[in-house]
């Protein structure tokens, strides 16, 4: 791949829903129950079931290696969580979405800034990540 500044990789979407979640919580052992309870969800003041933050930012994660082609490649990668995925309870879900853009290119890694939304609005922050190029 060439790697030059303002390069706009191409957006990538996930489903998400309540299956995913549940298999996320057995493979992360995260089974707060946010995760899959209504009821526990709405009590503690969330709009409903929500997506675990580390899921989230594994589909972001995906998006990066699928475009760089080596998960060798990435150095670093981060993010904050600012706004919770909310996964309604029927068979479509939800959405999260990924685009990525180059920010700075020296001799030997890239600078990526990912974007992340759900329902039209951010739901990580300072999404960045360095891969070797």
């Amino acid at each position: 791949m060439t790697w030059t500044v303002g390069h706009e990789f191409e957006q990538q979407e996930y489903a998400v829903t309540r299956a995913d979640l549940i298999r996320y919580a057995g493979a992360s052992g995260d089974f707060n129950p946010i995760h899959w309870s209504d009821r526990v969800a709405t009590s503690v003041g969330l709009p409903g079931v929500v997506a675990h933050g580390m899921y989230t930012l594994a589909l972001a994660g995906r998006a990066l290696t699928d475009w760089v082609g080596d998960p060798a490649l990435v150095v670093s990668f981060g993010a904050r969580f600012t706004k919770p995925v909310v996964v309604p309870d029927d068979d479509e879900g939800t959405a999260v979405t990924v685009s990525g853009l180059v920010k700075s290119v020296d001799a030997n890694q890239a600078t990526i800034e990912l974007t992340v939304t759900n329902a039209g609005q951010k739901v990580l922050n300072v999404s960045r990540a360095v891969v070797r190029c």
